[in-house]
């Protein structure tokens, strides 16, 4: 690794698996101090402890203003206000989300709630943060069914991504002049725990990765360059723009 990460202090929502843990490993392995946070504790707690001295784990729901707030109050009172924040953590509803008519709005509230809704928490409170700080950088993970109908299935979760698309755009511009750059991260089909229901179903794994381009699967390792890249002082003149590291799904 090449400590381009060195005197950073980084959280990570959704730190417990996929996307989330592993670019928190790498955080880490790139010399930032690095916060695990995940609603499970059970899931964070054993990768910040194998990274050592400069990681550690909180709990934090980021659909709960008191929880999100709680951890950033703690984490300032301790000298760890990050200056780098990825908000990653989400839902996916298989077997609930689904076309507008057939949608129950339980299901549209709950995905609301922590994929977009959490994003928004996450911001307001890095922002607030990064203003005492004089600048950062805020990440988000976006997804392709935000930019287009790759998800005409999932009414509720590619709305909640396209919203998250916008409020990165809308936080960026809010606060340029304040040193605080956001950028979002849009992935293709990426395998992680959060789309077991695709990956055990050979016919829908295949009409997905069969409209990437590159021909496979992203995986979480394919996102951990780019994060690194818009957490470090190489993306300065990055703010309000979307990264798409999709084997070319949406670009061709």
């Amino acid at each position: 690794m090449t400590d381009r990460l060195q005197g950073r202090t980084a959280l990570v929502t959704g730190a417990g698996g996929g996307i989330g843990g592993t670019v928190a490993d790498r955080f880490t392995r790139e010399g930032a101090r690095v916060i695990y946070t995940d609603v499970n504790i059970d899931a964070v707690a054993p990768r910040a402890a194998a990274a050592g001295e400069g990681a550690r784990a909180l709990r934090m729901d980021i659909s709960d203003e008191d929880s999100v707030a709680a951890v950033f109050a703690e984490l300032a009172a301790d000298g760890w206000t990050p200056d780098v924040v990825v908000a990653n953590a989400g839902v996916q509803l298989f077997g609930q989300d689904a076309k507008a008519a057939d949608l129950d709005l339980a299901v549209w509230k709950r995905t609301i709630d922590i994929n977009l809704t959490g994003a928004f928490l996450t911001l307001k409170y890095a922002v607030r943060g990064m203003l005492q700080l004089g600048g950062g950088s805020i990440i988000l993970t976006g997804s392709p069914t935000g930019v287009r109908g790759e998800g005409n299935d999932f009414t509720a979760y590619s709305t909640s991504k396209a919203g998250v698309h916008g409020l990165g755009r809308t936080v960026a511009a809010a606060y340029v002049a304040d040193g605080i750059r956001v950028n979002s991260v849009i992935p293709a089909y990426t395998e992680t725990g959060l789309v077991q229901t695709i990956i055990d179903d050979v016919d829908a794994r295949a009409g997905i990765v069969g409209r990437i381009p590159m021909g496979r699967a992203g995986t979480p390792a394919d996102l951990e360059g780019v994060m690194v890249f818009l957490a470090s002082d190489e993306s300065a003149f990055a703010t309000g723009a979307a990264f798409t590291v999709d084997g070319g799904m949406t670009t061709l």
